[in-house]
């Protein structure tokens, strides 16, 4: 296909949408009919079911940074009084003994994922204090998938030693753009010279896989500054990375940073694709295997290895490299899944604290998902990960399919999928569209239509 074509299925194509890392999403959750004691009720059953077979995942969110940087839309807390780590660690203490009253035996770790905010504001004895404890009455997988985020500005020698000898072989470090004019502008100042010696002491400590998350579509942001961003990435050879969209959503509440910059400053439609085709190009001609939805590894790593194996999930970490239907949220803000519901924990760190202190898990919403919730969910999983899904098996079914297809009928038109024998196959053509793709089994999405901005744009 000539590149003005493709530009122009950008135009076409390039609306509002969601990221998909749960469905239903949750501006979608039906706050109304949820119960917190419904959703312990389904924690149980799902833990029941998996503890011995899968074990749990679990994400902690630790929200405090030393500066706001302005691209960001994570739940944040910004200071540089470091008094607030210990406190913190023991409401995450308390919370996962919470949660272990319901836990009829001891839990099966098999993920832990350690995000942010900065996971690396924490001084390395609070970090293995709060992992030490969640290992204390825990079984712990024989090949745990153990990983954290770490600011390249901040992290020392000492975090990477304590997080390895706890387990940890997995580091991702946000790069966003080498560009200072960029770094300027989102507010995240950041040498190369760090990330390097990051990147270095990392491999030297014997992490397996380390990842830089890279952004296109930030303010500022010129092809050739991604040229030389992407170039420098392969020069310091991560083992996987992310290349994210730039998700502009300042109209989001508490997201005010993405208010200090104009929007005239923001690259948009072919613009602001075209930076992700060439960082592509240039990250697939170094070796890189572009994995679902903005992700690329090396055939070495896991991540590579779960596309092979056919294990690669997706959920409110990103993408991981095995499937696991109860993932618990510790943490301000954080989202479990028990597969069969969602919950989300209180978004300030005063509701969540009080909460805590009185005993209580910290949730303040969540969803509990339908029959057809979960037949949808699995079809939009197939779609981000696997580049197909069926509808073939009567438990795959759902009735709207008829109307799902006539939707899909002007992709396929375009050349973005393939329908035949009760089966829809992403194309090469159609990876880059592919949340649109998944938009079209979206029944929430087809029946509340939000009059108001939600979501980022697609493309």
């Amino acid at each position: 296909m000539k590149s003005t074509e493709f530009y122009q299925l950008v135009h076409k194509y390039n609306v509002q949408g969601p990221r998909y890392t749960s469905y239903p999403t949750v501006p979608f959750w039906n706050e109304k009919d949820f119960t917190k004691e419904q959703y312990i009720h389904t924690l149980i059953s799902t833990f029941q079911e998996t503890n011995s077979k899968e074990g749990m995942s679990i994400y902690i969110h630790l929200p405090f940074c030393e500066s706001l940087c302005t691209f960001c839309g994570c739940n944040k807390r910004i200071t540089k009084n470091h008094g607030v780590e210990e406190p913190y660690i023991q409401l995450l203490k308390k919370e996962w003994d919470l949660y272990n009253e319901w836990f009829p035996e001891k839990p099966y770790i098999k993920e832990i994922h350690l995000g942010g905010g900065t996971p690396t504001f924490f001084s390395p004895k609070n970090l293995e204090d709060l992992i030490s404890y969640l290992f204390k009455n825990s079984k712990i997988s024989e090949n745990p998938e153990l990983g954290f985020e770490a600011h390249p500005n901040n992290t020392t020698l000492e975090h990477l030693k304590v997080l390895y000898e706890l387990g940890f072989r997995r580091m991702s470090m946000g790069v966003q753009d080498y560009d200072p004019i960029v770094q300027e502008a989102i507010h995240r100042i950041q040498p190369y010279e760090n990330v390097k010696k990051l990147t270095e002491n990392g491999r030297k400590m014997g992490f397996t896989s380390i990842s830089h998350d890279l952004v296109f579509g930030l303010p500022k942001q010129k092809l050739e500054g991604i040229i030389e961003t992407v170039k420098k990435t392969i020069d310091l050879n991560p083992d996987r990375l992310a290349f994210y969209s730039y998700a502009h959503v300042p109209w989001i509440d508490g997201i005010i940073g993405q208010r200090g910059f104009s929007e005239e400053d923001i690259p948009n439609g072919f613009e602001k694709r075209l930076l992700y085709e060439t960082g592509r190009t240039l990250l697939e001609n170094a070796g890189y295997i572009e994995i679902g939805m903005d992700h690329f590894a090396k055939k070495h790593d896991s991540l590579y290895q779960a596309v092979l194996n056919q294990t690669l999930h997706r959920n409110f970490m990103g993408y991981t490299i095995g499937f696991s239907k109860l993932m618990i949220g510790l943490g301000v803000s954080s989202i479990g899944d028990t597969w069969l519901s969602f919950a989300q924990n209180e978004k300030t760190l005063e509701k969540y604290e009080e909460k805590i202190h009185s005993n209580e898990l910290p949730i303040f919403r969540g969803h509990l998902l339908t029959p057809k919730d979960l037949i949808i969910r699995q079809h939009i999983l197939n779609i981000m990960c696997r580049w197909k899904t069926s509808w073939d098996n009567p438990n795959s079914y759902f009735p709207e399919i008829p109307l799902v297809l006539e939707q899909l009928k002007e992709a396929e038109k375009d050349g973005l999928i393939i329908i035949k024998n009760n089966e829809l196959i992403v194309n090469e053509l159609g990876k880059a569209f592919v949340r649109n793709i998944a938009m079209a089994f979206d029944l929430h999405l087809k029946e509340k239509q939000p009059q108001n901005k939600i979501f980022s744009m697609t493309v």
